[in-house]
């Protein structure tokens, strides 16, 4: 069976990977490639950041990292949404990464406010 974290990070990199397909299909306008460069920064930050919350060595900085991840996951939401109601990517090609960016935030947002209740460590592993 593998583990909650190692599940999430998979999917943390997945994502990553979508964004960064995403970004190459774009038209080659000035405002696809500003809004572009915003979302592959911000989408594939997600991933990275999840890393080093996996790392975490004490609650302290498990909490404060995955801050980060929820801001960064919630600033990749706003770019993608900002590309479709501008009319640069079709909504029909953003709704199964958005729906995948709102769950993973949604995701983040549990996982930070139990940790901060003091009923888990990281995700999945409770505290001794």
């Amino acid at each position: 069976m593998t583990s909650k974290p190692a599940v999430i990070r998979d999917r943390t990199k997945g994502l990553a990977l979508r964004i960064v397909n995403l970004f190459r299909s774009l038209p080659r306008t000035e405002e696809a490639r500003v809004m572009g460069r915003q979302v592959l920064r911000s989408g594939t930050s997600v991933a990275a950041n999840y890393r080093a919350v996996c790392r975490a060595r004490s609650k302290a900085e498990f909490v404060s990292k995955m801050g980060i991840v929820v801001e960064e996951t919630d600033e990749t939401l706003f770019w993608l949404e900002l590309l479709g109601e501008a009319g640069i990517v079709t909504p029909v090609k953003l709704k199964c990464l958005k729906a995948e960016v709102e769950e993973l935030l949604r995701i983040f947002v549990a996982s930070q406010r139990t940790a901060k209740s003091g009923r888990y460590c990281t995700i999945g592993q409770e505290v001794a």
